[in-house]
C-alpha cells in the first residue's frame, strides 16, 4: 500500500503527505539541520494550463510571416515611446508588452528563453497534453507517476524533509503523484488541524492523532504520525513570518499568493527542493489581443508574480532556478474570432542566477507555410524533455535521467547550456 493519504473532511485541513521514505523522527532530524548544511538546490516549477501562444509571448517580430498569418492579434513591431508594441530582445525576437517586468531580468542574464519548444507527441487535448508533459511520456498513457516524483525516487534522501517537494494548490498535481513522498497544500496557513479553538479543539486534535496511533494498519498509522508531526514543525519553523523584500510585490490574486508563498518555504530552509504551482487562463480562441487585451493581461499576471518571486528570492539566486511551462502553443494563423486555437510548439522560460540568460535558445523552425507543422502551427524543434533533464541534471544533480524519463534517450548533447555548471 502507498503511504499516501488524503484527510478531506470540514474538520480537517490537511493536504497529501506521501511518506514512503521517511522515519518517524524526521521532524527532530529535519530541525536539527535547519539552517547548519548548506541550502540544497531548489526547482520551482510553474504551469500555465490552457496552452500559451508563445508567438505571441515571445514575438518574432522579425519574420513577415508572423504578421501576415495574424493581420488583427501580431504584436507589432518595437517602436520607441510604444507601450503596446514588442520588446526587442535580439533584433528578431521580442517580448509582449505583458511581459515587460521580464526585459530586466533578461538584460541581466538571468532569463532564458526557449522557443519551439514542446511535445513531439501531436495530441491537442489539453488533459492528455498536460498529463504528458507532467509524466514526462509523451504518447503514454499507462504512466503512473510525475517525472518530477521519479527524479525523487531517483535521488533518495535519507535525511529529507517531509517538505522536500511541495505543490501550491488544492490537489497533488500530476507530476508529483507517485511513491516519493510529496505534500500538496492551498496555504501554509491551512496546512493544520482545524478542530476549533480552546480545550474542545485540543482534545479533538488529540482524538485525531489518537485514531491513527491506535489504528491496526501499519501504513495508516505511521503516516498519520508522520503527518501530525509535519504540521508541528511547519508550525514551529513557521515559513509566514518571512515577509517579501523591501519593495517586492506580489500580484494580487492566487497566483500572487502562492508564490509569496512558495518564496517563504524557500527563506524558511524547511528543506524544500521542488515546488510546483500553476496558473490558467491561457485558452485564446477568441478576442485574443496583441500587445494589449486578453493574453497580454494574463502575461502581466504571470511575468508580475514570476519576477516579484525572482527579486523575493535575490538572496538566494544562486540555488534557485525557476521554470515555465504549457501543454501546447496555438496555431500560427488567427482564427475567425480573432483568437487562436490549439497548436503545437510554444516557449518556455527559466530564470535564476545560476542561468546563462540574455538568449532566446532553440532553432527557430519559421512561419512559411512550408515550414509549419502539419500546415499549421509552429514546429517543435525542441523536446520538452530536454529541458526537464537538463535541469534535473544540471541543476539538481541527477544522475540516471533514463529512469526520470523512460523510454527517453537523453543526450547532453542536445541540452541548451542553460545551467552554468
Amino acid at each position: 500500500m502507498d503511504r499516501r493519504f488524503f484527510l478531506k473532511s470540514s474538520g480537517i485541513a490537511l493536504s497529501s503527505l506521501g511518506a514512503s521514505t521517511m522515519s518517524p523522527t524526521f521532524l527532530t532530524r529535519t530541525l536539527a539541520q535547519t539552517g547548519k548544511t548548506g541550502r540544497r538546490r531548489i526547482l520551482i516549477t510553474i504551469f500555465q494550463r490552457g496552452a500559451m501562444d508563445g508567438l505571441n509571448a515571445v514575438v518574432p517580430h522579425g519574420e513577415q510571416a508572423y504578421y501576415d498569418l495574424r493581420p488583427s492579434i501580431a504584436v507589432q513591431r518595437p517602436k520607441t515611446g510604444e507601450a503596446t508594441t514588442a520588446i526587442d530582445l535580439d533584433g528578431f525576437f521580442g517580448l509582449n508588452p505583458g511581459l515587460a517586468s521580464f526585459k530586466p531580468i533578461y538584460d541581466s542574464g538571468q532569463l532564458a528563453i526557449i522557443h519551439a519548444v514542446g511535445s513531439p507527441d501531436n495530441t491537442r487535448s489539453h488533459f492528455d497534453a498536460q498529463d504528458y508533459m507532467e509524466a514526462g511520456t509523451p504518447g503514454v498513457k499507462s504512466t503512473t507517476d510525475g517525472w518530477l516524483n521519479r527524479y525523487l525516487q531517483a535521488k533518495p534522501d535519507p535525511k529529507a524533509s517531509p517538505f522536500r517537494a511541495v505543490a501550491m494548490g488544492a490537489n497533488l498535481p500530476r507530476t508529483m503523484q507517485g511513491k516519493a513522498g510529496t505534500i500538496a497544500m492551498n496555504s501554509i496557513n491551512e496546512f493544520a488541524i482545524r478542530a476549533g479553538g480552546g480545550e474542545m479543539g485540543q482534545a479533538m486534535q488529540g482524538g485525531f492523532e489518537a485514531m491513527y496511533a491506535q489504528t491496526v494498519n501499519d501504513a495508516l498509522r505511521g503516516t498519520g504520525k508522520e503527518t501530525f508531526e509535519a504540521v508541528r514543525m511547519l508550525k514551529q519553523v513557521n515559513p509566514a513570518q518571512y515577509k517579501p523584500a523591501p519593495d517586492v510585490v506580489y500580484p494580487r490574486g492566487q497566483f500572487g499568493d502562492r508564490l509569496r508563498q512558495v518564496a517563504q518555504l524557500v527563506k524558511s530552509d524547511i528543506g524544500l527542493e521542488v515546488a510546483f504551482t500553476d496558473i490558467g487562463g491561457w485558452d485564446t480562441h477568441a478576442n485574443e489581443g496583441g500587445g494589449q487585451g486578453q493574453l497580454a493581461n494574463r502575461l502581466t499576471e504571470f511575468a508580475g508574480g514570476i519576477s516579484a518571486l525572482y527579486a523575493d528570492l535575490k538572496a538566494q539566486a544562486d540555488e534557485v532556478i525557476i521554470l515555465t511551462m504549457t501543454e501546447f502553443g496555438r496555431t500560427a494563423k488567427e482564427n475567425g474570432n480573432r483568437g487562436t486555437d490549439h497548436g503545437h510548439a510554444s516557449a518556455m522560460f527559466v530564470l535564476g542566477g545560476a542561468v546563462k540568460g540574455g538568449k532566446v535558445y532553440g532553432k527557430w523552425p519559421g512561419l512559411k507555410t512550408n515550414d509549419l507543422y502539419e500546415g499549421r502551427d509552429l514546429a517543435v524543434t525542441t523536446d520538452f524533455r530536454d529541458v526537464f533533464a537538463e535541469l534535473a541534471k544540471n541543476h539538481l544533480g541527477a544522475t540516471n535521467l533514463n529512469t526520470i524519463f523512460p523510454g527517453f534517450q537523453a543526450n547532453p548533447a542536445n541540452f541548451k547550456g542553460l545551467v552554468r555548471t
